[in-house]
């Protein structure tokens, strides 16, 4: 399976963009789907995830950012409002089957997109 993540870009702080994160078999099934960032020089990190049965957010972007699927599951969007400059990161979406304890982390997913680019100006 391979994930096809669009959307980014620039956008000044407190703007808002929507990701979107495809599989290119048409569906993601039963996977739990998640979002991840990475700066450069840092770790890739949380950022929100959807299973079948609920959504997960991280701390810094509970409120403001929304994970969601559409309904024949054949994509994921991440809807990022209020966005802040240390919101600037390339964005990553994964898929999976993690267990709970691993559903923040990257190990917890087998599929990858290839990341798309999103800068916050101040």
């Amino acid at each position: 399976v391979q994930l096809q993540a669009s959307g980014g870009g620039l956008v000044q702080a407190g703007g808002s963009l929507r990701l979107s994160c495809a599989a290119s078999d048409g569906s993601f099934g039963r996977s739990t789907v998640a979002w991840f960032r990475q700066a450069p020089g840092e770790e890739r990190e949380f950022v929100g995830a959807i299973s079948t049965s609920r959504t997960y957010y991280d701390d810094s972007v509970e409120g403001r950012f929304t994970i969601s699927r559409d309904n024949a599951k054949t994509t994921v969007n991440l809807q990022m409002n209020n966005l802040k400059p240390e919101d600037t990161a390339v964005y990553y979406c994964g898929a999976g089957r993690p267990i709970l304890s691993e559903i923040r982390r990257p190990r917890g997913y087998t599929y990858w997109g290839q990341g798309t680019q999103v800068t916050v100006s101040s």
